[in-house]
């Protein structure tokens, strides 16, 4: 039986240099560790690796998630930086100015969310997200 202690993101980058700066000018982060043919960030207790890979993903799904305070602001700072968020419409999805409202969340937290997904250098699809919470009264307090 599986009984891991760690768990951790795997992101393919076919240039290693490019996925660095785009992490470095983009998001702000630098790697917290590296080998030959990998990047190890650190972030909010988790980590994630970007590694030299021949391959490439497909970028059709949300391969790493960041979960923010405030999704405005993010994406607001994160545009400035030359981010450009994705655009859907779609049944159950529609973004305004790149973000979604999403009705539902798993019970521990909250009540749904409010996403947005951008792809890196080498088209990884990232996303990043506000939870929404209730009040007492059952309004978003977000």
């Amino acid at each position: 039986m599986l009984k891991p202690t760690r768990v951790a993101a795997r992101l393919p980058a076919q240039d290693l240099e490019r996925a660095r700066a785009w992490y470095r000018d983009k998001l702000g982060l630098e790697p917290a560790e590296e080998r030959p043919g990998g990047l190890r960030y650190l972030v909010g207790g988790c980590e994630f690796v970007v590694f030299q890979s021949a391959g490439a993903s497909d970028g059709s799904f949300t391969q790493l998630a960041f979960e923010v305070a405030d999704i405005k602001a993010t994406a607001a700072a994160l545009k400035a930086r030359g981010v450009r968020f994705e655009e859907y419409d779609l049944p159950g999805l529609r973004t305004e100015d790149g973000i979604a409202t999403i009705e539902g969340q798993y019970p521990s937290k909250g009540t749904g969310e409010r996403g947005g997904w951008f792809r890196d250098s080498e088209g990884n699809l990232i996303g990043v997200g506000e939870v929404l919470e209730r009040s007492a009264a059952g309004f978003p307090v977000s």
